[in-house]
């Protein structure tokens, strides 16, 4: 039995969706762009009703996915993730992904090259966190390889070790080797590269009289 739209109504919270009533009670909502082929008076069988619904889910959980990646780029397991748990059906969820392929606004490639250049920016980290931290966002072993690869550990691990090395000064230098060491290897640095670094910032620490150097001090 056909039923028919008595009113289509744009939204107040959400100017790009339109409130669709079917024989005088509110029914569901689609897209504005879904709206303008709809009109009052018009006769929907339930076939037609079915799939306005279906239609209409996808576009609110393809707008919620839009939000949750104005906060950052995420990878694709991320966002199934997050509309998972928000109810999404996986049909549903794969058209999400095509869109959003289609668009370039999921990409895991790039996606992890922008998590790796965050790190180095902010929180350098050896290659076994980045690889572990990718690896949890659902990067393939391939894709990690190639943007880990082009990376300087040394360079990262220097730079993380001498912005660690400002809460050492005054301590002796087999102290702040220790406690450099030791950092370097929960940021996830190889114990080749931090031992390495250790030695050159340590080094640095005593020749500008930050540390000090206990064969001086037993003189």
């Amino acid at each position: 039995m056909a039923r028919e739209i008595t009113a289509l109504k744009v939204q107040r919270r959400n100017k790009e969706r339109v409130s669709v009533y079917l024989d005088g009670s509110y029914a569901f909502s689609v897209s504005t762009l879904e709206a303008a082929r709809l009109k009052v008076g018009q006769g929907l069988t339930p076939e037609e009703v079915a799939a306005l619904e279906a239609r209409g889910e996808i576009q609110k959980a393809y707008d919620r996915a839009l939000r949750f990646l104005t906060y950052r780029p995420r990878s694709e397991a991320e966002l199934v993730r997050y509309l998972t748990s928000k109810g999404v059906p996986s049909d549903a969820q794969e058209e999400i992904l095509r869109r959003l392929r289609r668009l370039e606004l999921v990409d895991d490639e790039a996606f992890a090259r922008f998590w790796v250049e965050s790190r180095e920016r902010g929180r350098p980290s050896g290659e076994f966190a980045l690889r572990s931290e990718l690896k949890q966002k659902g990067i393939v072993d391939d894709v990690i390889q190639r943007v880990l690869e082009p990376l300087d550990q040394e360079k990262s691990a220097y730079r993380a070790a001498r912005k660690q090395a400002r809460r050492y000064r005054g301590l002796a230098v087999k102290q702040a080797e220790t406690k450099l060491g030791a950092f370097l290897l929960r940021r996830g640095f190889s114990y080749s590269v931090a031992n390495k670094v250790v030695q050159r910032v340590v080094a640095d620490l005593a020749a500008e009289g930050k540390v000090n150097d206990e064969s001086e001090e037993s003189k």
